[in-house]
């Protein structure tokens, strides 16, 4: 029997590489340009997750293409805590300057989101001399060791793996799933039967739940916790790794918060499309709690490669020159708006919400009103099957989110959108 060369390329993977690394798709990428992917067999694919929230600038845009050229010419790495380079430092300056909030600031590299937080929770235990950390449930935050134990979700992330490093706690995450009042009743259960907030070095938050299914956190939430930290000396840390460059409408969702609200989280995490698709994050907060640990506390060896630093510099004036942040709302606008016109015809649609272009539709089965996983996964395999790359997510993994590169064109963008409505009438059955 002949086999086509994607299925050549699923044996060979499933005898090299193990099952724990879960993959979607089961063709082989090619080559991708804009909001458009080609596989190894030619066939065409829009492309609806961008790497995980990674592609909001689209793949191979030209700005960073030479950007990645004109760096090759000069070097690939010096390991910045050997032989430093001046575009770390100008990368840095530009974070500290663009992030919400007029305040004295400092940004260290790093190469993941993950080790963006991990390194936040370092950096918010020197600076408070405290262990305690308190996250949310429905939080992702990684998968190293420290970060997955900083999730909120088991399955797939912590089963299995444990145990996990000690003083990490859990409250419920107050958006539409929770009440405010819930989350304050749990804070306050913890600092009465856990640990005391003398003790809590850090609350660590994502200001729209990425995996945990596009949870927005409430306004008064974003004021509460603020208030809560500023009692106790807790470091308030937001997990932009998801949220930022410009997904929300806004280069960052807490600028969201900052008007709404005059909030300010103490350190941010940044990473995903910082530097579209090459490995790159960061920690950006206050000077003085950015301080706080010693020379040769922080680094990495590939933290801050110059190859992805030269990518970063490109999508801040991308970013800029194109108003994406400004796109994303327009574009998402439109996906709410066609999702809504449809809640007639597919009565699983129970809930449409994000900011900007971090859009996500929620499926309860009609009758029970219970999470309906079964159809979330139908309307994803019919989509892929037409074409269209779409993400799932959630604890009950009922949601699919929308994850289109920003620069996607007027057509592909309506060309996706009839795909998706065709998929979710389908996947009715």
């Amino acid at each position: 029997m002949n086999h086509s060369l994607n299925e050549q390329l699923q044996a060979r993977r499933a005898a090299a590489t193990p099952r724990g690394v879960g993959v979607m798709a089961s063709f082989y990428a090619d080559r991708a340009e804009g909001a458009e992917l080609w596989d190894v067999e030619g066939r065409r694919y829009i492309d609806f997750a961008g790497g995980i929230a990674v592609m909001n600038v689209g793949h191979r845009h030209p700005k960073i293409v030479a950007a990645l050229q004109e760096q090759l010419q000069h070097f690939t790495h010096t390991c910045y805590q050997v032989v430093p380079y001046e575009s770390y430092v100008s990368l840095a300056e530009k974070l500290n300057a663009l992030t919400p909030g007029s305040h004295a600031k400092k940004t260290a590299l790093f190469s993941t989101g993950a080790e963006a937080v991990e390194n936040a929770i370092k950096i918010a235990r020197a600076y408070t001399q405290r262990p305690g950390v308190i996250a949310f449930g429905g939080a992702f935050h990684g998968r190293s060791l420290f970060a997955v134990s900083l999730t909120g979700k088991v399955q797939p992330y912590k089963a299995g793996f444990g145990p996990f490093p000690p003083e990490i706690y859990h409250a419920p995450f107050p958006c539409h799933c929770a009440s405010l009042d819930e989350t304050k009743k749990a804070v306050e259960l913890l600092f009465k039967a856990d640990i005391e907030p003398s003790r809590v070095a850090a609350i660590i938050f994502e200001p729209i739940q990425g995996e945990g299914g596009f949870n927005v956190i409430q306004a008064e939430a974003v004021k509460w916790l603020r208030a809560l930290c500023d009692q106790h000396g807790i470091v308030l840390i937001a997990d932009e790794v998801q949220t930022g460059f410009g997904r929300t409408g806004k280069l960052f969702a807490m600028e969201h918060f900052f008007e709404q609200t005059g909030v300010l989280p103490d350190l941010m995490t940044i990473a995903k499309s910082l530097a579209s698709g090459m490995p790159l994050s960061a920690v950006t907060g206050r000077a003085e709690i950015m301080d706080a640990p010693a020379p040769g506390g922080l680094g990495g060896t590939y933290a801050g490669n110059p190859m992805a630093v030269a990518a970063a510099h490109a999508v801040i004036d991308v970013m800029h020159d194109e108003q994406l942040p400004a796109r994303g709302q327009k574009l998402g606008d439109q996906l709410k708006a066609r999702l809504e016109s449809l809640r007639a015809q597919v009565p699983q649609i129970s809930d449409v919400r994000g900011l900007g272009a971090m859009i996500a539709v929620q499926f309860n089965d009609p009758a029970s009103g219970k999470p309906d996983a079964a159809y979330t996964k139908a309307v994803q395999a019919e989509a892929l099957r037409r074409g269209l790359i779409l993400l799932t997510c959630g604890v009950d993994y009922n949601v699919v989110r929308f994850l289109f590169p920003l620069t996607i064109s007027d057509a592909v963008f309506a060309e996706a959108l009839d795909i998706l409505e065709a998929s979710l009438l389908a996947a009715k059955g």
